[in-house]
């Protein structure tokens, strides 16, 4: 497979573990197992997307580890209060969901303050990319489930 047949920003690469391919994106740096749709023959124009997160994730998270702690032990009810905590502090304007996400996030997108950067239709799990596709610019979601945790999304562009 030639990387003009995946979305921009997708390569294949080849698991050590499993001994099976898998396809990473190297500005989310998600990865994922299925082939991501959206490459140019699957219509290059297909809108895009810009958006930001903050991720909570708990023991029951597809990888419970991240940058901050490398065995993340909460309880999805506990993940929930964590990122429903920050929701109010960003909805009070105590702080942004950028700078939180620097701090907080267990994605290593905080790095960027949770930019994901543009994304088009089948490059995010499902539940995120409905969330972040139904948000309108400077619009921030609830809480959002995925398997990689919880999240707040803040659509912007």
């Amino acid at each position: 497979m030639s990387s003009h047949d995946l979305p921009p920003n997708w390569e294949m690469r080849h698991s050590k573990s499993r001994q099976l391919p898998y396809y990473y994106n190297t500005v989310t740096k998600e990865s994922q197992w299925e082939k991501p749709q959206g490459g140019s023959a699957a219509g290059a124009s297909a809108q895009q997307i810009r958006a930001a997160h903050l991720l909570v994730k708990h023991r029951d998270s597809r990888r419970p580890s991240s940058w901050r702690m490398p065995n993340i032990t909460r309880s999805k009810e506990e993940a929930l209060a964590v990122l429903e905590s920050y929701q109010r502090r960003i909805l009070s304007g105590e702080t942004t969901l950028e700078a939180l996400a620097s701090t907080e996030s267990d994605c290593s997108s905080a790095a960027r303050g949770g930019d994901l950067g543009f994304f088009g239709r089948g490059q995010m799990q499902p539940s995120f990319e409905s969330a972040a596709f139904a948000l309108n610019v400077g619009e921030m979601s609830g809480p959002i489930w995925s398997d990689s945790g919880v999240h707040l999304i803040l659509r912007t562009a």
